[in-house]
């Protein structure tokens, strides 16, 4: 009988040789993590990114763009404005098309560097660190906030909480209004905001964004990645030995141990970890990086920035914390080209360029043909063939425009009403069509025929929608 290997997942020891108790507690009560300030250039990398990140999210509202708001998704009127295009609900499969390109997008990336998304572009996270600074600006570093939350109450406790309360509230609440911003006119809510005439609606969403906010980076913040978020879950099928992750190099670390800073540390057995926890201080989500790769790490890099700064200190090589992979802290040859990542990138790429082909192509006009389906045709008084149509136009761009409608396809065919019709911006207009022949051109029971609907200041504006003229079955 073939013996089933069997891999020992046993929680490691810590530095003191014990076991570690909140390893084997499922259900720990939580503890308040008190990030600790530091510097470094996965900091600054990432300050840039959640600056980028924050202006554009606050800003954005702002821009105006042939007099209307540049980025605004009109829910009551169904259009959603991105400054030059406007979309309607019948573009939709653009959105779906996006939010493939961006599951991709994630999926290459992943595989290439791990999880990116979280340490330096995720909302949750942006917004978490933003509230960190506001806790360190009102209560102090993380030795002092600690000692503050251990103090009793006192005037100096209540008025530094009260502070950092209401910055936190403040931060909420604008990021309430700017979000609500991007479906109600920012101009026109800000104002609505401080007389207090806002609508159920509005009322509604900045309320709930607002203690969202409030709630989600003041108080759960590494909660809401660890047990709400679903990308910590499934990430690991996307790793491989060859993806960049953060990691701990136990060769050169362990042992670990304080020792002072010119000791020859090797003769005493020691690596050179020197055991400082200060990577466990900065770590947004309160792991122990030298544990191991966890799904609770969100690869913000916090831990190689200040694990790079005590080996400075220490005059040590910098790298103990880095990122890297499996296979090169194992001493083989990382494999930066692979199947799986040359397939993620080709297929990103053809969805990218197929998107914008899309995308440039567009043409901001629709039109559908219904025909009269009450009967199938009319012999006037004339004794022509007439059928009845309804031509719907929508005009989806932002400005007015006068359309002329021609008839394809069929010699004799005359078109009764007017050709030219005009369509304000947004509009959608429903424009009967009589067409009548004579019998003698009929020598089929249906034809197919063209619709052909043109803007008369834009030839690029164009439209030519295919339908059947019926008539009478020919005699023999």
């Amino acid at each position: 009988m073939n013996q089933i290997p069997v891999q020992d997942v046993t929680p490691k020891k810590s530095g003191n040789g014990n076991k570690n108790k909140e390893d084997f507690d499922l259900y720990a009560k939580r503890e308040h993590i008190h990030v600790k300030f530091y510097k470094g250039l996965f900091k600054n990398f990432r300050t840039i990114t959640s600056a980028m990140m924050l202006v554009a999210f606050y800003a954005f509202s702002w821009i105006q763009w042939d007099g209307r708001q540049a980025v605004l998704f009109d829910l009551p009127s169904r259009q959603f404005h991105v400054f030059g295009m406007t979309f309607w609900p019948q573009d939709f499969m653009l959105l779906s098309w996006l939010l493939i390109i961006l599951a991709f997008t994630l999926f290459f990336v992943t595989a290439f560097a791990g999880r990116l998304w979280c340490g330096y572009a995720c909302p949750q996270f942006v917004w978490t660190w933003f509230f960190i600074w506001a806790e360190r600006v009102t209560e102090g570093d993380r030795n002092a906030r600690i000692k503050l939350d251990k103090s009793p109450w006192s005037k100096n406790k209540l008025i530094k909480k009260t502070a950092k309360h209401i910055l936190w509230l403040t931060i909420a609440i604008t990021s309430a209004i700017a979000f609500v911003g991007y479906f109600t006119p920012i101009r026109e809510l800000v104002p609505a905001v401080l007389s207090w005439d806002l609508g159920p609606w509005e009322t509604w969403w900045l309320g709930f964004l607002a203690v969202a906010t409030y709630g989600n980076a003041g108080w759960l913040r590494e909660q809401v990645c660890i047990y709400m978020c679903p990308y910590a879950r499934f990430q690991s099928v996307m790793f491989d030995q060859d993806t960049l992750i953060i990691s701990y190099d136990e060769k050169r670390g362990e042992s670990r141990g304080k020792r002072k800073k010119n000791a020859n540390y090797k003769e005493q057995g020691l690596g050179d970890c020197i055991d400082c926890n200060a990577c466990v201080h900065v770590c947004p989500v309160g792991i122990d990086i030298r544990d191991g790769l966890q799904y609770e790490c969100v690869a913000c890099g916090a831990c190689v920035d200040v694990c790079d700064s005590m080996m400075d200190r220490m005059g040590y090589e910098r790298g103990l914390v880095r990122y890297t992979t499996e296979h090169a802290l194992d001493g083989n040859v990382t494999k930066l080209f692979r199947p799986r990542l040359i397939g993620y990138f080709a297929a990103l790429m053809l969805m990218c360029l197929a998107f914008g082909y899309t995308l440039m192509s567009r043409i901001p006009l629709e039109v559908d043909i219904l025909r009269d389906r009450g009967q199938l045709y009319i012999e006037n008084s004339q004794g022509k063939i007439e059928n009845v149509y309804t031509l719907k136009i929508a005009n989806k761009e932002q400005v007015d425009h006068q359309y002329r409608i021609t008839i394809m396809g069929l010699d004799g065919l005359e078109m009764i009403g007017a050709s030219l019709v005009n369509i304000q911006s947004g509009e959608l207009l429903d424009h009967p069509v009589r067409l009548q022949i004579e019998p003698k051109y009929l020598s089929k029971p249906n034809y197919d025929i063209k619709f052909k609907v043109e803007a008369i200041d834009d030839d690029t504006i164009v439209i030519e929608e295919e339908n059947r003229f019926i008539g009478p079955a020919p005699r023999r």
